[in-house]
């Protein structure tokens, strides 16, 4: 399993904008230091909560000052871009980037957005325009400028035939940098377009049930099966809150009053209850989504405890789902009390990842394995 992370970016309100950006560049560096593998940036445009309306100048500031570790958005938000335009923007940070860029991508799920940018959402026009943008850029990357019409947008060869004017700017990775797409229910066109297409598929977990992630993977192979791809189990992101600490008294502790449960208490969770997703939240466990608190994530949803106990929670999630590739943690903004979060990441790498390293492969997750190559070949 390798380690990754999710900046939101997340940061109070009362941060300012630039001291938000120093914290992020900051926790990158440091990440890059720890060994991650990567980092994952948001876009949102109403959540005072993640102020990234552009994730791409993170990414073009944190490249220059890291040296290995892999960067990308999750994601833009491709109603809101024209794809023509996003496919250049992308093409030209992947040469910057000399291939540690990843592209992420999203549909939208805030209503706040939808409303501002006044895109009707009913009937599930952002998928469909964010599927379709997909298509256009890809295709502009791999066959060069074309006439083409969808649903929403359009592509057209340029007609003058001045020397040197015309397209020209195909990303630097080939045939292209990876694309991912995160999901979040269970069956997810998100994940069946990302087993589809041979997309990195991104599990944005907020349920305690366990069957609900391993769900995800079923949605991919399900997208695979349309195109006899076969999907890489270590390709599979998985997002989760982690807190690690000397015991699991004070990981709780920590966890619960620090940067994450203030996020979870003032935003996320009203937002999640207010999008509908109480069910979720408490999905295999007999409480009410009155009952849905901090504590209740603690026990449940968050990775909260010693070394020991979070190594052993990944391990049964590993167990549980099948087995992932990456375990993607949620960073929030610490600066107001950075060392505690500090000493989580080091402990976590230094500690939990080793543990995690030294068991074998579970049965379920061979078994799994087996019968998912055998199903997809069975296709080809």
């Amino acid at each position: 399993m390798r380690i990754g992370a999710l900046l939101m970016p997340s940061h109070p309100p009362e941060r300012s904008v630039v001291e938000g950006q120093q914290w992020d560049l900051r926790e990158i560096q440091r990440l890059d230091r720890l060994g991650f593998d990567e980092v994952w940036i948001g876009e949102h445009f109403t959540a005072a909560w993640e102020p990234c309306p552009s994730p791409d100048l993170l990414i073009a500031q944190a490249l220059q000052m890291t040296d290995r570790i892999r960067l990308g958005p999750l994601g833009h938000l491709l109603p809101y871009h024209h794809p023509v335009e996003l496919a250049h923007r992308v093409a030209y940070l992947d040469h910057l980037a000399q291939g540690r860029y990843q592209l992420g991508v999203g549909i939208s799920a805030l209503p706040s957005d939808h409303d501002l940018f006044g895109l009707d959402a009913s009937g599930g026009t952002n998928r469909r325009m964010s599927f379709e943008a997909l298509e256009l850029i890809e295709r502009l990357w791999r066959d060069g400028a074309s006439d083409w019409r969808g649903e929403f947008w359009a592509l057209r060869a340029p007609r003058i035939s001045v020397s040197g004017l015309g397209y020209h700017l195909r990303p630097h990775q080939s045939p292209r940098p990876p694309i991912a797409i995160a999901g979040m229910t269970p069956g997810s066109a998100n994940h069946q377009l990302a087993g589809e297409k041979g997309y990195i598929p991104v599990s944005f977990t907020i349920s305690p049930d366990p069957t609900l992630t391993a769900g995800h993977w079923d949605a991919v192979v399900q997208g695979a099966m349309r195109t006899g791809l076969t999907p890489d189990r270590g390709e599979w992101r998985v997002i989760r809150d982690v807190y690690v600490a000397s015991t699991d008294d004070e990981a709780r502790a920590l966890a619960i009053a620090g940067p994450m449960g203030r996020c979870w208490r003032e935003f996320l969770l009203p937002l999640y209850l207010e999008l509908g997703l109480g069910p979720l939240l408490t999905q295999g466990v007999s409480v009410s989504e009155r009952g849905i608190d901090l504590e209740f994530l603690a026990d449940n949803l968050w990775l909260v405890g010693s070394p020991d106990t979070v190594a052993t929670r990944i391990a049964e999630l590993q167990d549980q789902t099948g087995g992932f590739g990456y375990l993607l943690i949620t960073c929030y903004d610490a600066v107001d009390d950075p060392e505690p979060w500090g000493q989580s990441l080091r402990l976590l790498v230094d500690e939990v990842l080793p543990a995690c390293s030294a068991r074998e492969p579970t049965k379920r997750w061979r078994e799994r394995s087996h019968e998912l190559h055998s199903g997809c070949h069975q296709l080809v």
